[in-house]
């Protein structure tokens, strides 16, 4: 008893040290690092599937990284507005460029000053009721009008930077919606606002609002000005 006793009691004067795990950290790239390798790879094929002409995705890829590069954005999140397809097709784009997913892909209207179904027409302007081309950055939500609504911010001097002065914002609106497409044999229109559907707004907003870009694509020399050499 005597040597069991002696054995419980050095047993019990151990000090059990466990090490702590070892954690690895995996180095995350740079942003525009990430959307080039993203570009070559998922992104640029799961974007053409969802129907994403690869040129366009460059361009909105390379507007990314600018707004990455100048500290307007630490969001791989990416919307794309393709203007040069018909606003009865589906040409908003919600990307993951990290991921390579396609998290959105929605109706969008333009601005009845910019045309009917095919828009042609844009601009910088108060009262123009035209869309603007260019990058933007989201802002804060508030509600208004259409309710849940997403302020932007244009980047692009002289092309979309007067979007707060012209109150152009995501929001939802009636005329976006497959039924008015049956209708119309297009979209209703907004002052300018990138409008979605209401059933799709406020799920869109809430996902790439405060702080991620958003760029509206047309053919456009002054739009590609701005994106400078490829």
């Amino acid at each position: 008893m005597h040597k069991v006793s002696q054995i419980a009691a050095a047993v019990a004067g151990l000090v059990l040290v466990v090490p702590a795990p070892t954690v690895r950290a995996v180095p995350r790239p740079a942003p525009a690092a990430a959307a080039a390798d993203s570009a070559d790879g998922s992104l640029e094929l799961n974007a053409t599937r969802a129907g994403l002409r690869p040129a366009v995705l460059e361009r909105a890829l390379r507007a990314h990284a600018r707004a990455t590069a100048a500290g307007e954005t630490a969001s791989p999140l990416l919307t794309v507005i393709d203007y040069s397809l018909l606003s009865r097709e589906r040409r908003l784009w919600v990307l993951d460029i990290d991921s390579g997913e396609v998290l959105a892909h929605e109706l969008v209207a333009h601005g009845n000053g910019t045309g009917g179904d095919a828009a042609r027409h844009f601009s910088n302007r108060p009262g123009s009721y035209q869309s603007s081309l260019g990058t933007f950055v989201t802002g804060p939500t508030y509600h208004g009008k259409h309710g849940l609504s997403l302020r932007l911010r244009g980047l692009d001097a002289g092309l979309n930077d007067k979007a707060e002065a012209r109150a152009i914002v995501v929001h939802g609106a009636r005329y976006v919606n497959e039924d008015i497409v049956h209708q119309l044999g297009r979209l209703g229109r907004s002052q300018g606002c990138p409008a979605l559907s209401e059933e799709a707004a406020p799920r869109i907003i809430e996902l790439i609002r405060g702080g991620t870009v958003v760029f509206s694509y047309f053919p456009d020399p002054r739009l590609e000005s701005t994106l400078g050499a490829s």
